[in-house]
């Protein structure tokens, strides 16, 4: 479990190909590698990733199924690409942005990057299937961020619906979306509670 609150930006040192999927080296903050052991969860972009091994200084490991390949923007990533980290939360720390499971729903594209007097504007592209469960003041997670939806619009197009995001310099600055562009991919997690809300409706019109 995360808080969507990024600790630091992450290196992507190493790909490589496996037999189940991938295998992820990251070279890590003094901070994160002195305090992480082995089988412990990571958040890498939001998607929660256990630590396999810790050989060299300030480098992680983590093996990456196809499931997780498959929905999430792990496969496009590159040598030297920037990624966020957050470490579970513990019981005695406070939740400084909202509840993060680290299960990515879908991915998005940015469609459009714009800087309005110090904040940045993110419009992303989300898949119709997940827009419900997204609402105007709601949270959701971008890239494993904890955000604020500011607008949404439900039909951009045929598949797709478009949000709006505000970025603070501060979170700009600290996280990887400052090396964002129009047309890549960020991880998506919806808010999970939506989820929950949906399923027990569901539940109850069955049992009726």
């Amino acid at each position: 479990m995360f808080t969507g609150i990024i600790e630091s930006i992450g290196i992507v040192n190493q790909i490589s190909n496996t037999s189940f999927g991938l295998q992820l080296t990251i070279t890590t903050s003094n901070k994160i590698y002195n305090e992480i052991q082995l089988g412990d969860s990571l958040s890498v972009d939001g998607v929660c990733l256990t630590v396999t091994n810790k050989i060299n200084k300030n480098n992680l490991y983590f093996d990456v199924v196809k499931e997780t390949i498959d929905k999430t923007n792990l496969s496009s990533l590159k040598l030297e690409n920037k990624v966020n980290l957050e470490t579970a939360i513990k019981i005695n720390e406070s939740l400084g942005g909202h509840i993060v499971q680290g299960h990515i729903d879908t991915t998005g594209i940015i469609n459009d990057v714009k800087s309005i007097d110090k904040n940045f504007i993110f419009k992303i592209l989300i898949n119709k299937k997940w827009l419900k469960y997204c609402i105007q003041k709601g949270s959701i997670a971008i890239d494993g961020i904890s955000l604020t939806i500011a607008e949404i619009n439900d039909n951009y197009n045929s598949e797709s619906g478009l949000i709006t995001v505000s970025i603070i310099p501060h979170t700009y600055d600290n996280t990887n979306l400052q090396f964002k562009k129009k047309n890549d991919l960020v991880n998506i997690e919806t808010d999970f509670f939506g989820k929950y809300i949906e399923k027990l409706l569901l539940t109850d019109r069955i049992n009726e």
